[in-house]
């Protein structure tokens, strides 16, 4: 057989088999693709609001059908009650129509936090505005706030007395207050979150137990210990120590739940870089809380600007203007609303609701007050601060663009006095100065005088016993240049 030829079949053999034909299967209908709604993340859509009214209405519907036809009930708050429990189901029905049951658990729960913020807005709103609409006879009047009760009877009109003695008291005795309170307050926080011991649990269980402490037990402390044992006469400073005494806890434990929010990683890089306990204290631990400590400093002033019966235990009552913290009673203006709400005449109960007026507008520039003072962030800065990064930014972009070897003279001047320092430190015959890796940043020897300059240039020639450039070589030849 001759390979490449190609051979006869062989009778009686089976013929080869061809292979099948497979026909191609008929082109199957391209499936139907799911079109990806894109999910609305507004806080309130339109059928979120359509969902509200039509829940309310019906909700105030169905409660007045049961008030009046279904069941004997009566009475607004009632009535209330019952429609916003109503309003709570309807609501969670319309939302159920068209959301799973997260979201509708998510809404209702919005809801809930809504109103709940709602209540607390009308609450402060009607005590504020009723406080003032009684109290608003006496607050037209300019006398209400320069003169005292010293001539005004009890059949007097509004326009004889005022509440400047009450004013002058309460400002004193909550600034001494406040004097005594804030370095013994923000001082036991950071020894509770510092120092690990025995000694720092004792003292954040005694803070805890004294934030429960009733008033009238501090009065009747500092009245039987500074005024009874000691001897001091009634006044407002023993009134600021009662008052000191409840607004002490509040700062305290205030502060230290505001301290432990602070980053641990923030102490460690402090650490790190060299600092020491007290001084990652000092500069890192309290600037980045300010803000929170400023709002316990505001809590504790809210508790103790309010306080009542302490001051009448400790510094009296008195119709009279006492500017004098130190000595005589000294009205405050807590006290002096309550003295003249509880008088029968309608004129001295319009004082006292005035008076009342007058200290919720005094909290209320306190706390603008301290939120201006400590209301910056970490990492916020003042208009001034902005304006000098401004302009150190615009001469580092300058010194960058005269290029490596063009430096300023007033840079050139700086590098040599800092070669100059660090040769100074290496004499044996001069002592160790501790404070050397502080000047090690160019930055800092900007604000060095140019006469402390000339004086370690001539204490430099002084101390090597040559020119300059022989002590320059001589630096550079030991290489701590």
């Amino acid at each position: 057989m001759v390979s490449g030829q190609p051979t006869a079949p062989v009778e009686g053999a089976p013929s080869p088999v061809e292979p099948a034909v497979v026909e191609p299967a008929a082109r199957s209908a391209p499936a139907e693709v799911a079109v990806e709604v894109r999910r609305d993340t507004r806080s309130l859509r339109r059928t979120d609001l359509l969902a509200l009214i039509g829940a309310a209405a019906a909700a105030v519907g169905l409660t007045m059908v049961l008030f009046t036809q279904v069941a004997p009930f009566s009475g607004p708050l009632g009535f209330l009650l019952v429609a916003y429990f109503l309003f709570l189901g309807l609501y969670a029905l319309l939302v159920s129509m068209d959301e799973v049951g997260l979201h509708v658990r998510d809404r209702l729960a919005l809801v809930i936090v809504h109103t709940l913020a709602l209540v607390l807005f009308v609450a402060l709103a009607v005590v504020v505005a009723y406080t003032v609409i009684k109290g608003w006879a006496a607050l037209r009047h300019l006398n209400f706030f320069t003169q005292d009760m010293t001539l005004a009877g009890p059949l007097d009109p509004l326009t004889v007395g005022g509440i400047l003695h009450g004013v002058v008291g309460t400002l004193e005795q909550i600034a001494i207050a406040l004097v005594i309170t804030i370095p013994l307050g923000l001082t036991c926080a950071v020894f509770v979150n510092e120092i690990s011991g025995p000694l720092s649990g004792f003292v954040r269980t005694i803070a805890d137990a004294m934030t429960a402490l009733p008033s009238i037990v501090a009065g009747l402390f500092i009245y039987a210990t500074i005024i009874l044992i000691l001897g001091v006469d009634k006044s407002g400073f023993a009134a600021s120590l009662a008052i000191s005494v409840m607004m002490l806890p509040i700062i305290i434990r205030a502060s230290d739940v505001v301290l432990r929010l602070v980053p641990g990683s923030l102490r460690e890089a402090s650490h790190a870089l060299g600092a020491g306990q007290w001084r990652t204290v000092r500069h890192v631990v309290l600037p980045t809380a300010r803000s929170g400590l400023a709002t316990a400093i505001i809590l504790g002033t809210a508790r103790g600007i309010g306080e009542t019966s302490p001051v009448l235990l400790t510094a009296g009552f008195t119709a009279t203007l006492n500017a004098d913290p130190l000595h005589g009673p000294q009205v405050s203006l807590p006290l002096l609303t309550f003295m003249l709400v509880l008088s029968p005449q309608d004129t001295f109960k319009a004082r006292g609701y005035g008076a009342g007026a007058a200290l919720l507008l005094l909290v209320l520039l306190l706390f603008v007050a301290a939120r201006i003072v400590g209301g910056r962030g970490p990492g916020q800065l003042t208009r001034r601060q902005q304006r000098r990064r401004a302009a150190g930014s615009k001469r580092d972009a300058a010194r960058f663009a005269l290029g490596p070897g063009a430096e300023p003279a007033h840079h050139q001047q700086v590098a040599g006095a800092h070669r100059r320092f660090r040769a100074l430190s290496q004499f044996r015959t001069l002592p160790r100065f501790r404070a050397l890796p502080r000047f090690r940043t160019l930055s800092r020897f900007r604000a060095l005088p140019r006469r402390f300059l000339a004086g370690l240039d001539g204490s430099h020639r002084h101390l090597s016993g040559g020119s300059r450039p022989a002590a320059e070589a001589s630096t550079q030849a030991k290489g701590i240049s």
